[in-house]
């Protein structure tokens, strides 16, 4: 009997990961207190080698392996790439925090890097129980993150919460899974799933839509679509800074191509299904994210009930059902988590021991103590309000040029009225930061130069692709069509 050998080419990005935790455990567990800074070294280098792995395996052609439950195409090429370079920027964000923190350093840098791995493998699945197995990985780790301060009520609070919504929409989500499997004869993989709904051989449809609605409440859990939604502001403020700028930011990429692979690569044919849910869900995302951050006065809540709404634009790209609206989507997402990886870096910075940034009212008079902070601050919160010239004027004009293109004229204006009404609180933030007598004097702690470089070219970023938006765009419609 012969045996097979899986290609390993694919994975090896992943396999680099693995070996890295492993080793950076190994150290973290042999290396005195004065030199943990090893961590972060070992963690830059991680992610810097994933990069160049990708980059160099990359044949511009689709490679499956692992009898073809994993996938290296264009989009997972391209999106992991995303991550790695927010992933590497949101490390310089957090590195002073977690060591003014002392968040348990080698621990920390470990269990990020399983939620790394965990959103690698989600990108790159082609099989439903591979999908599963990549967004517990993420959720795992991510529920470590937010616990590693074990003394703190509010922290651990937040993790019990996640933990436990989190697990009941992977029960349904699992439930839905199981329907699919039932209703397409016993198959997992999403190409034979699309096959046998083409032939209309063995499958049954009551059992597939029954499916479907299962899965659909369980995919919209992690984007934090209303009703699902909320987790979202809770998790935002109990979570400390470091641990809110990596949930905030780079999980959003990994959640919208595990969606588009889900709905889009295996139940396309049922998009007449799924498409009126994402619809309702994405409006009622828009009307009460945006409703309800008025009220908000904690920043992290005010921003978690803000990626409520921005969710909300996500779904709308998403039920168009075709490229310009998918690549929408793509644009959307990538260009929000370099926004909000800006936004959670300036509050991330702004924080040292014994502070948290995390109200309105510490950031009063910001612009007359840390004009360059406040500056920042208002590009961010200008670019997610949607105001011309910055990248999310362009973004949300893309899936509105795309709803209306596919007939959704009704619900592009609705986003309109909710973009204007959701205006108003980032228009506050800049107010407070502007026309409001300073409290305290806010000291940054981090005062690495290198890091506030890289916030500044990420911040000058949103100017430049708002301004010259043709090549990310471009780039994301060649990753969607392949």
């Amino acid at each position: 009997m012969m045996l097979t050998y899986p290609n390993l080419i694919p994975v090896l990005p992943e396999l680099f990961m693995a070996f890295m935790i492993v080793l950076i455990l190994i150290v973290d567990a042999f290396t005195s207190e004065s030199k943990k800074g090893i961590n972060l070294v070992l963690t830059l280098l991680t992610l810097a080698g994933c990069f160049v792995i990708q980059k160099v395996i990359d044949r511009g052609v689709t490679q499956l392996t692992f009898n073809n439950m994993f996938i290296l195409d264009g989009i997972a090429t391209g999106t992991k790439m995303f991550t790695y370079l927010f992933s590497f920027v949101a490390v310089l964000y957090v590195k002073r925090y977690v060591c003014d923190k002392q968040m348990l350093k080698g621990e920390f840098y470990a269990i990020f890097l399983f939620a790394v791995l965990g959103m690698m493998v989600m990108i790159s699945a082609d099989n439903m129980l591979v999908l599963y197995v990549g967004l517990e990985l993420l959720s795992l780790a991510l529920y470590g993150l937010i616990a590693l301060q074990r003394d703190s009520v509010k922290a651990t609070e937040s993790a019990m919460k996640f933990f436990i919504l989190g697990a009941l929409a992977s029960g349904m989500l699992l439930f839905g899974i199981s329907f699919i499997y039932g209703g397409t004869g016993g198959y997992l993989q999403l190409e034979y799933i699309l096959k046998a709904m083409l032939s209309q051989n063995d499958t049954n449809g009551a059992l597939l839509v029954f499916g479907l609605v299962f899965i659909v409440a369980g995919l919209v859990f992690k984007l934090g679509l209303v009703p699902f939604h909320m987790w979202v502001p809770d998790v935002y403020e109990g979570s400390p800074l470091a641990v809110t700028t990596i949930i905030g930011s780079l999980t959003k990429i990994a959640a919208v191509v595990f969606i588009i692979r889900f709905l889009i690569g295996g139940l396309v044919l049922l998009n007449p299904y799924w498409s009126i849910m994402l619809l309702l869900l994405a409006l009622l995302s828009l009307f009460f994210g945006n409703i309800i951050a008025i009220a908000q006065t904690n920043i992290k809540r005010l921003l978690g009930y803000s990626t409520v709404s921005h969710m909300g634009f996500v779904a709308l790209g998403l039920v168009t059902v075709n490229v310009d609206g998918v690549s929408a989507t793509l644009f959307y997402i990538v260009t929000y988590s370099l926004t909000a990886l800006a936004g959670f870096g300036v509050l991330t910075m702004l924080s040292r021991d014994g502070f948290e940034c995390e109200n309105l009212d510490d950031l009063k008079g910001l612009s007359k103590t840390n004009p360059v902070y406040a500056g920042l601050l208002l590009l961010v919160m200008f670019s997610m309000a949607g105001i011309p010239p910055l990248v999310g004027f362009y973004a949300k004009l893309k899936i509105l040029s795309a709803l209306v293109a596919s007939g959704y004229i009704p619900a592009a204006v609705f986003a309109v009225v909710m973009s204007l009404i959701g205006a108003f609180y980032y228009i506050r933030v800049v107010k407070v930061m502007y026309f409001d007598e300073p409290v305290k004097e806010i000291v940054p702690a981090d005062t690495c130069v290198f890091s506030r470089t890289i916030l500044l070219v990420n911040g000058a970023l949103l100017v430049i692709i708002g301004i010259f938006p043709t090549m990310v765009m471009m780039y994301c419609n060649q990753l969607i069509t392949g």
